[in-house]
Formats: C-alpha cells, structure tokens, sequence
C-alpha cells in the first residue's frame, strides 16, 4: 500500500491529511505563527490504519514542508513532541 500526504492551508491554519487507497488514514493539524514557526496542535491515524507509520509519515511531511519554507516546527501534540524531540535528525528544524 502506498500512502499520499496532501496539504492544505487557510490563513494560517493548515491540515496534512494522510490516505491509503483513497480512505483518510490520519491528520495532523497545524497553525503558522508569525513568528514563522509551524505549530503541531494535534495528530491522529484512524485505528484501522495503525502500525503502518502514517504517523510518522506525517510529521516527514511537516518537517519537509518546514524545511523547504524555512520554518521552524514546535511540536506541541504528544505524538510529534514524542517522535521529534531529542533527535538528532530534527534539532535544525525544532523551534
């Protein structure tokens, strides 16, 4: 199976929504601050798509979308702050 991530942002606010074979697998949601740092509020996988990555996949796809708009991230939802803080692979990218 392979998973697509798309974005979509309004105003500051901002979702990358995960599926596999067309049926929603995960979310994260987000908020652009002014101060250009990417606020990770929340991520969620459905339960039937656990075990896969998705969620991981899914802060991969913040930390590219970061990185190439040069922003910063501040995982404030459990799962991000969990994958994310400590690491050395996302210390240039943490706020």
């Amino acid at each position: 199976m392979s998973t697509t991530i798309k974005n979509a942002e309004k105003d500051g606010k901002g979702i990358f929504e995960a599926y596999e074979e067309g049926q929603k697998a995960g979310e994260m949601v987000y908020v652009k601050n002014q101060a250009n740092i990417l606020i990770i509020d929340h991520t969620e996988v459905d339960p039937r798509f656990g075990g896969k990555g998705i969620g991981k996949q899914l802060i991969s796809a913040a930390v590219a979308y970061a990185r190439a708009t040069h922003l910063k991230i501040m995982p404030l939802c459990p799962f991000a702050s969990k994958v994310m803080e400590g690491k050395d692979e996302y210390k240039d990218i943490l706020a």
